[in-house]
């Protein structure tokens, strides 16, 4: 009997003891670095515990994981794999919206969201993730209808997600579910008709057209200004080059003429002999002299005729004596009158 009372207690002891290792093992739990755990004691939250190896008191507290990375979700059509590698995208029915213009349009979204708030988005809500779907699709559908169809085709895209981020964001604030907005993204919006569509593609690539003619003109004219003004540089310093050499030489002149007028007024006649001279020395080279005497006779005083016809070399050499005599008789006349 001793012996059996033993065993029993033996049994009962390592039962004990495998009984309580078993609830202390229970009460050990691990927290990954993209979570964060809720304690609750007797039912009420009593703390949040971060990543790393954690203890609570069996059977007394438990711990709710929460999933704290960025998720995401579809909004106007669902994905799924198809028969090759590539995903298979399909609209839905709630991707079909009305423009502020009153036109028909599909557009879809990819909304991407993380838990701010373990304890709020465990017990604030019973589905914080359908409050935010919910939320997306009436702020995407206000925003769309606020504009017109060329807008949300076009040039609007980022005016809308900016507009939609802000609203859902206001609204998370309000509910206030323990979730945040992180990016809502406009994946695709065109037509619900392939001919619409295609009158849209046609408008668009025309647009595109435009900015790259205005781009290449505003290229070429960014290119063209400078040379234009170095031009205009050039032409503008030749001509006050020219300007300053007329300028001297007008000096010069002026200079040249008042020295004459001083020898001038020293000695009148020799210096009005002087300048015919000069004058003559120019101006007959490129003349034929012809006299004509008082009988009606002519003679070429130059260019001079050859020296075989002797009539006409001594005619000329007459008519040239006959020029230098009226000369001295001029500057006689000349010198008299001074």
């Amino acid at each position: 009997m001793k012996k059996s009372g033993k065993v029993l207690s033996t049994i009962i002891t390592v039962f004990a003891v495998t009984l309580i290792l078993g609830i202390a093992a229970s009460g050990i739990y691990t927290v990954s670095e993209s979570e964060q755990a809720v304690v609750l004691t007797f039912g009420k939250t009593t703390g949040i515990s971060g990543p790393g190896l954690h203890f609570k008191i069996p059977v007394i507290q438990r711990a709710y994981k929460v999933d704290t990375t960025i998720k995401g979700f579809d909004v106007g059509y669902t994905t799924s794999n198809g028969s090759g590698e590539d995903p298979q995208y399909t609209s839905t029915p709630d991707s079909m919206m009305i423009t502020a213009d009153y036109n028909f349009i599909t557009v879809d979204f990819y909304v991407e969201y993380r838990v701010t708030d373990a304890e709020k988005a465990l017990f604030s809500s019973e589905n914080p993730e359908l409050i935010l779907k919910n939320i997306a699709q009436n702020s995407i559908r206000t925003t769309i209808g606020s504009y017109t169809v060329d807008s949300v085709l076009t040039t609007g895209k980022n005016e809308i997600q900016s507009n939609i981020y802000t609203m859902i964001s206001k609204k998370l604030d309000t509910y206030d579910i323990g979730i945040q907005l992180v990016s809502i993204s406009m994946q695709d919006a065109e037509p619900p008709t392939t001919e619409i569509s295609e009158a849209f593609k046609a408008v668009e690539t025309a647009k595109q057209g435009k900015e790259t003619a205005i781009n290449n003109a505003n290229k070429y004219r960014n290119e063209q200004i400078p040379a234009a003004n170095a031009d205009a540089d050039k032409i503008v310093q030749d001509a006050e080059a020219e300007k300053q050499r007329r300028i001297n030489e007008a000096t010069g002149q002026v200079a040249r003429f008042q020295s004459e007028y001083e020898e001038y007024k020293k000695f009148p006649a020799m210096t009005k002999r002087r300048m015919f001279y000069e004058t003559m020395e120019d101006v007959l080279p490129g003349m034929k002299v012809v006299i004509l005497s008082k009988d009606g006779d002519t003679q070429t005083l130059l260019p001079l005729d050859s020296f075989s016809d002797s009539n006409s070399s001594v005619n000329n050499t007459s008519g040239l004596q006959s020029v230098f005599d009226t000369d001295k008789g001029t500057d006689k006349d000349t010198e008299v009158t001074d």
